[in-house]
Formats: C-alpha cells, sequence, structure tokens
C-alpha cells in the first residue's frame, strides 16, 4: 500500500511529538497542528493530506467544529477522531458528521495504523470512482 499522508492534530505538545515520531516509523507522513484553525490551514496548503486523526477536546475549536469544516471543506478527506474523554454523544455526533472511526486515547498503535490504512484506502477509492464517473462522462460526450 502507498505511504499515507495524515494530519495529527491535538493541543498536546508532547502527545504530538510522540505520536509523530511513532507513526513516521510506521512509514505515514505526518503533519502536526496544534489547534483546530492551524489544522484547518494546513489542510488548504496540504492538498495530498489523506486522514486527520484528530483530537476532540481542544481549546477554541473542538474536535467536533473542526470536523464539521473539514467535512465541508473536504469531504474525501477521512477523519480519525482520538479522546481521551469519550462520551458516547460526542462519539455519536462524530460519526453523524462523517468521522471514519472514533478511538480511546491512549490507542492501540497498530488499531490506529490500521485505522488510518483503512481511511487512506477509502478516499483513494472514492478519488478513483469520481475520475472514472469523469472519464465517463467525458469520453461519452464525444461518441
Amino acid at each position: 500500500m502507498a505511504v499515507a499522508n495524515v494530519l495529527l492534530v491535538d493541543d498536546e505538545v508532547p502527545f504530538v511529538e510522540t505520536m509523530t515520531k511513532r507513526l513516521t516509523k510506521r512509514d505515514l507522513n505526518i503533519v502536526s497542528a496544534f489547534e483546530g484553525q492551524e489544522a484547518i490551514e494546513r489542510l488548504e496548503k496540504g492538498r495530498d493530506i489523506e486522514v486527520v486523526i484528530l483530537d476532540v477536546k481542544m481549546p477554541g475549536m473542538d474536535g467536533v467544529e473542526v470536523l464539521r469544516e473539514i467535512k465541508r471543506r473536504h469531504p474525501l478527506v477521512e477523519v480519525i477522531m482520538l479522546t481521551g474523554y469519550a462520551t458516547v454523544e460526542s462519539a455519536i455526533e462524530g460519526m453523524k458528521l462523517g468521522a471514519f472511526d472514533y478511538l480511546m486515547k491512549p490507542c492501540d498503535m497498530e488499531q490506529l495504523i490500521s485505522k488510518v490504512r483503512e481511511a487512506a484506502a477509502r478516499k483513494r477509492q472514492q478519488e478513483n470512482k469520481i475520475i472514472e464517473a469523469r472519464m465517463k462522462e467525458i469520453t461519452g460526450r464525444r461518441a
């Protein structure tokens, strides 16, 4: 499988630094952000980002607000919500808004890697379907 391009968003700097090292060792390209607005700006600049690992509880824009904005601007980008404070309500809301999955901190590294790879594969599959549909549209008009 191709290397996944991941945006890691969490307001806890030591967590981001540790996770970046651990995920990079597992052949993922990691870009980090420490708050919601920064995450949205990074997505605008980094059009190749496929998966966002997003903390739910952050000052300013919380994870649910960031998720809502990501899905509005970049509907194919997959988002995995991470939280140390899981509530059924935030999990349900995140899933309704289109989160790929919802994991508790501290999460099992292999489970997270697996979810990231699944999410990246789903994004690529959706992009390929769109390209195929456009190609059929283009070639259909010429026939």
